[in-house]
């Protein structure tokens, strides 16, 4: 059976369509708040659920998000939840589920044995944050992915050598992270990126999607006039934490991230 990931961008590609890629922490507030917000991005039209997997140390991430893993944590999340969530998820939907996460939750769950409970609970895709591809390359343990896509991350600091090298290994997408630094809201879209999207579209076919600092449809609307998809986290992650003990919780969510959603894919 064809990747979900990749029947995606394919219908998005048909339809000469850009994707919206929504992140948002696994079991943030809890569980089962989480899986209701997981259906309100579903109904408002995401192409694919980007779940990070709590951890204590997301160094990568800015303070929104830390503080989303933090609740999720203190909730009792563990990668268990998180599989249980995908599942519940599953019951219902086939939107695309791809993990975000750090190696070292995976790795103490059992790197091989996370790909294969991951797979078989519905996810699609695997966004390693700290884990090199070269490792993966000369480590037989790090490359069965159990069907899984290994999404790749380029960013603006990436050698355009070692570049192309990373657009070649990778599949399902490229994730470009459009700055330098953490995650986390901006006023404004970095400088530069339409000239990365080509030097990464000339090394593969993948579809690339920009991410980091997207938070208005606007911007939203800008990275999809030059990438084949626009990824928002934080400021979704923001309206879960300021809104996380309202009883419409999940209507929030879906308020805000719809017209996210619209601006990427013109009428």
């Amino acid at each position: 059976m064809e990747n979900r990931i990749d029947q995606t961008f394919t219908k998005l590609r048909n339809a000469q369509q850009g994707a919206f890629v929504a992140y948002i922490c696994a079991c943030d507030p809890d569980l089962e708040r989480s899986l209701r917000v997981m259906h309100a991005l579903d109904r408002a039209g995401v192409d694919i659920i980007e779940l990070g997997v709590p951890f204590s140390d997301p160094l990568a991430d800015g303070v929104v998000n830390q503080k989303a893993a933090g609740r999720a944590l203190a909730a009792g999340a563990d990668v268990n939840s998180v599989l249980d969530l995908i599942r519940s998820f599953r019951q219902t939907s086939q939107t695309p589920v791809v993990l975000f996460t750090y190696l070292n939750p995976i790795y103490t769950y059992g790197f091989e044995r996370f790909h294969r409970d991951a797979a078989a609970a519905g996810a699609d895709g695997i966004l390693n944050l700290d884990l090199p591809p070269d490792e993966e390359a000369v480590n037989e343990e790090l490359r069965d992915a159990h069907g899984l896509h290994h999404i790749r991350l380029i960013a603006p600091t990436t050698p355009d050598t070692r570049m192309a090298e990373i657009a070649r290994s990778g599949a399902g997408f490229i994730y470009y992270v459009s700055r330098e630094g953490v995650t986390g809201q901006r006023t404004e879209l970095a400088t530069g990126i339409g000239d990365q999207l080509n030097k990464i579209k000339d090394a593969t076919d993948l579809p690339v999607v920009v991410g980091f600092g997207i938070s208005t449809p606007e911007q939203a609307a800008q990275i999809a006039a030059m990438a084949d998809g626009a990824v928002v986290g934080s400021a979704i992650v923001n309206v879960i934490a300021e809104h996380g003990e309202a009883d419409d919780l999940e209507d929030r969510v879906f308020e805000f991230v719809k017209p996210l959603v619209a601006a990427v894919k013109p009428v």
